[in-house]
């Protein structure tokens, strides 16, 4: 009876290990770039080296909807329908830590100059600050549906996308310090620094979809210019001393200067919801074709077919 005994808690603790190693996920070389996405309808994390050579997959059974990476080596993973978000370690492939959020989150933002992670809570209409540790530090009330957020210097820019409002945020007192009037259900935000400017884009309402970009004075919030970039421009990201924005509601890239001229368009995949600029290559995630397509110059050089529903892409470069 002794051995049983035993023989049986061993089983029990084997059970355990088990357990909690299925929990873990394929460590990432430190030293490797990659750009990931996150895929929302398979929910996962897939990884792709700079000649688009998929490294790994991380396949989730939580929903998460966004992620957002820590420093070099940790991501933050998050869901509007989770009253948890979680941090994983990418060179273990461990979870870290887990942290209450409550349910309704719709952005994260990690600032590598105060080293706080940002979070927009769209059913309390809260933003939350934490350290990049995950210990709660402050929560401010903003308008309806915070969502996109971007920084410069000591302020947080977050767009409230069920409203006409976009806040103004100092980032270390989270105080809310100025509003800016913008179109409804605005989303994207790019910082130019150069030029001390906020391009905003947006989806539109009903059956007045946005085709512009607008561009605000970064201190001011007096709005400078518009141009258009038909159907819904929603997503940004810098090349050079370029803007590559993303129309999603056309299918649509553009290669804009700081005025807004027109470099190049390319027509690419299928509601294309993210761009990244990944060592000498701009990557996009088509979300209903499920391909992500690397390009070179406005040419696709390469398309890589991942996990359904590629919502989102990370960008980690070469290791410090």
């Amino acid at each position: 009876m002794k051995k049983f005994i035993i023989h049986f808690f061993s089983c029990i603790v084997l059970l355990l290990l088990a357990s909690c190693d299925s929990e873990r996920m394929e460590d990432i070389n430190p030293h490797q770039p990659f750009v990931a996405s996150l895929n929302i309808l398979q929910p996962s994390l897939t990884f792709y080296g700079q000649s688009g050579e998929l490294i790994t997959t991380w396949v989730f059974e939580k929903g998460y909807t966004g992620a957002v990476l820590i420093g070099f080596d940790q991501v933050l993973l998050y869901g509007y329908q989770l009253q948890h978000a979680d941090i994983l370690q990418l060179s273990s492939g461990k979870k870290v830590k887990s942290i209450d959020v409550g349910l309704g989150i719709t952005n994260g933002y990690y600032d590598e100059d105060t080293s706080q992670l940002f979070l927009t809570n769209g059913k309390t209409n809260e933003l939350i600050s934490y350290t990049e540790n995950g210990q709660l530090k402050k929560k401010v009330k903003l308008r309806n549906y915070p969502m996109s957020m971007a920084a410069s210097k000591d302020y947080l820019y977050v767009i409230n996308y069920k409203d006409t409002v976009l806040s103004v945020v100092h980032k270390e007192n989270l105080e809310v310090i100025d509003e800016w009037p913008v179109s409804t259900s605005s989303q994207g935000l790019y910082v130019s620094h150069e030029h001390q400017e906020l391009w905003v884009g947006g989806h539109g309402i009903g059956n007045k979809p946005n085709k512009f970009v607008r561009v605000y004075n970064l201190s001011t919030g007096q709005l400078n210019r518009e141009f258009t970039l038909p159907l819904m421009p929603i997503a940004f990201s810098k090349a050079d001393e370029d803007i590559i924005v993303s129309s999603h509601g056309s299918n649509t890239i553009y290669r804009v200067t700081a005025d807004g001229d027109i470099l190049w368009q390319q027509d690419i995949g299928a509601n294309p919801f993210a761009v990244a600029q990944f060592q000498d290559k701009l990557v996009v995630a088509g979300y209903d074709d499920h391909t992500l397509y690397f390009l070179d110059d406005g040419e696709i050089q390469k398309q890589v077919k991942t996990k359904e529903g590629p919502f989102q892409l990370l960008v980690r470069g070469d290791s410090h």
